[in-house]
């Protein structure tokens, strides 16, 4: 009886390898926003670029499984991964209490800060800005669109949300003067401002948040091994080359 049984245990433990390295050779499907640089976005080509894009790219290769970026609307994507859709979302995504309580996250490998963007030669300061009651263009369905709207009417802050699909079409608006103002991660702020006539005033006066993969709860296998892999690369020479491409010395 016993020889019996460390027989099957035997079998169950070299079951649980094969499922494993089955598993790794997989294709997975990460939703991305497609309008989210430094983090994903699309190119010309059509294909996804991105610093998360390259980041899970390394990890899959590593782990011996490929990836498929799908674009997707940003309000409707942890959905879209609770109905399982995608496998993973590596596109900015903020760990949020309520997100948690829906999918499972990865360690954080990013902290964000939210800022406020105006055209550059606009003459509004932060204050004004936050209190006087102006436009202020948000991402329909982010953390920092829901952190404004919960914030507005409180400690004197007074402003008029527009929702956007995405953070590119706010700056737009900033840009042709529909709104006075947008809100946003610093990352892609700052690529904003370099490219285009916009200014980073300063803080939205919001909390910093922290960025992780977002996996189906029903996915531990999926999770834990995203985590080796980010663990990994945050140990490996490729982190600051990723760093030094995407946002020299903000990322940790």
């Amino acid at each position: 009886m016993f020889r019996k049984s460390l027989i099957m245990l035997a079998a169950a433990a070299a079951l649980a390898c094969g499922a494993h390295a089955a598993y790794a050779q997989d294709k997975i499907v990460n939703g991305i926003d497609a309008n989210f640089p430094p983090f994903a976005a699309v190119g010309p080509d059509g294909k996804a670029v991105g610093f998360d894009i390259e980041a899970l790219d390394w990890i899959a290769a590593k782990a011996g499984f490929t990836v498929e970026h799908k674009p997707m609307e940003w309000d409707s994507i942890v959905q879209s991964l609770k109905d399982k859709k995608i496998d993973v979302i590596a596109s900015g995504l903020s760990v949020t209490p309520e997100r948690a309580e829906q999918i499972a996250f990865t360690k954080p490998y990013w902290v964000i800060t939210q800022v406020v963007l105006v055209k550059k030669d606009s003459s509004l300061s932060l204050a004004e800005v936050l209190t006087g009651g102006h436009s202020i263009g948000v991402q329909r369905g982010t953390s920092d669109a829901a952190a404004m709207e919960a914030s507005n009417d409180k400690e004197g802050r007074k402003y008029t949300l527009v929702q956007y699909d995405s953070y590119e079409l706010a700056v737009a608006d900033v840009l042709n003067g529909r709104v006075e103002a947008a809100v946003m991660n610093d990352a892609p702020a700052a690529k904003a401002a370099s490219e285009q006539e916009v200014k980073i005033l300063g803080e939205a006066g919001i909390p910093n948040e922290e960025f992780a993969y977002g996996v189906n709860k029903e996915n531990p296998e999926l999770l834990a091994q995203l985590n080796e892999g980010l663990t990994a690369l945050m140990a490996d020479p490729f982190w600051q080359t990723l760093k030094d491409k995407y946002r020299p010395g903000e990322v940790h």
